[in-house]
């Protein structure tokens, strides 16, 4: 998911949808087989044979095009900018026209390699940036210690319509919360110190800074003369956005394709590809545009790979994703004005059910059985591709269909009425809403299976609106806490920070499940202290975290994944490699204008 953009907060995947795909029979189970998927996978994937790069030996030829899929059934919104997109079909646009300050090494720590370099201070409270020369925005102007400040007056301000601020690092800046609550006109801690150097002071310290804190900045000759209340949708996000990456944009047909540009200027050299042409391709068809050489780079729905495995046209390469999907509970509530999650719902109050609802699912099956092991069980929020800080040992919950209907009888939701399915604990009748995302033609049996799943220990649960939601209106009615939802299907990417804090906090609005505690509170909050710039200390406290989250579960952890995607075998250069992926986009090239087809 992350290459040169490693984005450093967290996008919102489509949970049944970009890895999902076709799937020819319900995966809904009877008693039976207590609720497994009833189409097994006739091959386990050894993910360990897929390659980080392409493998191309030809030389590249001058001034290619390279066509790439954004793998989706639903149009990429088109919010172009990071401090105001939440969706992962627009960070696939992003990608290639606006990038962080920073670059990463392989544990997605900041490095000074890239637009910009830093240094901290000794106190560990002063951030210092100075910003390249010769880093351009793509109208030809400069860009400056005033653009990257005043991307953090937009994303603090009190008319700031997006969800950024909830991040704990810059809610720690030096006079930010003054300036968000409007008693102040400035930021006092953050420093222009000359026209490529801005300064950012913090109340405490957090390792978090070197990994997580903001990069990006927002060209303020081109975006400030907008009230920050209507920047979200402005023209010149929507339609003429402007950034500093490797290529520029050309031509945008809303929703739907994006043409991009070489930007000669780019500051780390000139990028060998000439244009880039991205289009919104159905997970359906994406394997027959693959072979017919329509598109050169996909992400492939995993349930496609044994159709593809044997392929002439295109190659794969794959790591394990900077993501998870889960099964969230609807726990309470997000107060605006308070700037808070409130946990006010009784109805899931009562974890031995949320624990019960989670051994009902074998996850394991669905991993191996639907998605050939190209999606595996999850377990924990922080996953193996955070080797330092996975733990793998959280306690998390097992399949076992039995203790999970002991769970329920010890909270006191029995069958009192002999129908098969449990009333609650003061006898009335318990029926649960779940959301769940369209995306393909597995996204509808896989809700079923999870449906089918809880019927077999006794409860009544049916879909909202009695169907899939498409991607958009899913998270509107997650974002929004629709009464009718009691129950979803989600899924984070993660970003390159480890830290948990920014969906799991008290005071951010990511925090859909809305669960507060003061120990949770303590535990996000040591593991970004100033003590956790000691890695043992810091790996303690996110072990506890994670067993702690995994007895709570105000979500359920279900399935991790590997990305997989393949590549036409003309492309060259093309890396999953955390250093090389740095600069991949500058050095993507094709080796033919003609790509293989089968």
């Amino acid at each position: 998911m992350k290459k040169k953009h490693l984005f450093k907060f967290f996008s919102l995947i489509v949970v049944l949808g970009l890895l999902l795909s076709a799937c020819s029979s319900s995966t809904g189970g009877g008693k039976k087989n207590e609720g497994k998927p009833s189409k097994p996978g006739k091959e386990v994937v050894d993910t360990s044979k897929f390659p980080l790069e392409v493998k191309n030996n030809k030389d590249a030829i001058q001034d290619g095009t390279l066509n790439y899929a954004l793998v989706s059934n639903t149009p990429f919104e088109g919010t172009l900018d990071y401090a105001f997109y939440t969706g992962s079909p627009d960070s696939k646009v992003l990608q290639f026209f606006s990038e962080p300050l920073f670059w990463t090494n392989e544990d997605y720590e900041y490095t000074n390699d890239g637009p910009a370099s830093y240094t901290l201070s000794d106190d560990k409270k002063t951030f210092t940036v100075k910003i390249k020369d010769n880093v351009n925005w793509s109208d030809g102007k400069p860009v400056t210690a005033e653009d990257y400040k005043y991307s953090f007056l937009v994303i603090g301000s009190k008319d700031y319509t997006g969800v950024r601020y909830g991040d704990d690092l810059i809610q720690s800046i030096v006079g930010m919360d003054d300036y968000h609550k409007g008693k102040a006109k400035d930021i006092s801690g953050i420093k222009i110190i000359d026209e490529k150097t801005v300064s950012f002071t913090f109340t405490k310290a957090s390792p978090a800074l070197l990994t997580g804190f903001w990069p990006y900045a927002m060209p303020k000759h081109y975006l400030g003369d907008i009230p920050i209340k209507d920047l979200a949708k402005s023209d010149k996000i929507h339609k003429t956005p402007i950034g500093f990456g490797a290529f520029k944009i050309k031509k945008i047909v809303p929703g739907e394709s994006v043409e991009f540009e070489r930007n000669d200027d780019y500051f780390a050299g000139k990028p060998k590809l000439k244009t880039i042409i991205l289009k919104v391709v159905n997970p359906k068809v994406i394997l027959q545009a693959l072979k017919k050489g329509e598109v050169d780079i996909a992400d492939l729905p995993a349930d496609q790979y044994p159709a593809a495995k044997n392929a002439k046209a295109f190659q794969f390469v794959g790591k394990i994703d900077l993501a998870y999907n889960y099964i969230g509970f609807k726990l309470g509530h997000w107060d605006a004005k308070k700037g808070e999650n409130i946990m006010d719902n009784p109805k899931f109050a009562d974890k031995k059910l949320r624990q019960a609802m989670a051994a009902a699912i074998d996850f394991k099956s669905v991993g191996e059985k639907i998605f050939y092991g190209l999606k595996f069980p999850a377990t924990g929020l922080i996953p193996p591709s955070f080797p330092t800080w996975y733990n793998k040992d959280s306690n998390p919950v097992k399949f076992d269909p039995e203790h999970a209907k002991k769970l329920l009888d010890e909270a006191g939701y029995k069958d009192k009425d002999g129908d098969g399915l449990r009333e609650d604990p003061n006898g009335k009748k318990f029926h649960i809403n779940f959301l769940a995302m369209s995306g393909s033609d597995t996204a509808e049996p896989l809700a079923k299976y999870y449906i089918q799943s809880w019927k077999n220990i006794g409860l009544d649960v049916s879909l909202v609106d009695g169907r899939l939601a498409e991607f958009n209106s899913f998270y509107k009615m997650v974002e929004e806490d629709d009464p009718k939802v009691d129950v979803y299907a989600g899924g984070w990417g993660t970003g390159s920070d480890v830290d948990p804090y920014g969906l799991y906090g008290r005071n951010v609005p990511f925090n859909y499940p809305h669960f507060v505690s003061e120990k949770n509170d303590q535990l996000l909050a040591d593991g970004h202290s100033e003590k956790a710039f000691d890695k043992d200390y810091r790996k303690k406290v996110y072990d506890e975290w994670q067993t702690y989250m995994n007895d709570e579960l105000p979500v359920i952890p279900t399935l991790y994944s590997y990305a997989l995607k393949a590549v036409n075998n003309r492309v060259k250069d093309y890396s999953l490699d955390v250093i090389k992926g740095n600069t991949t986009w500058r050095d993507v090239s094709v080796t033919s204008n003609t790509p293989d087809v089968e």
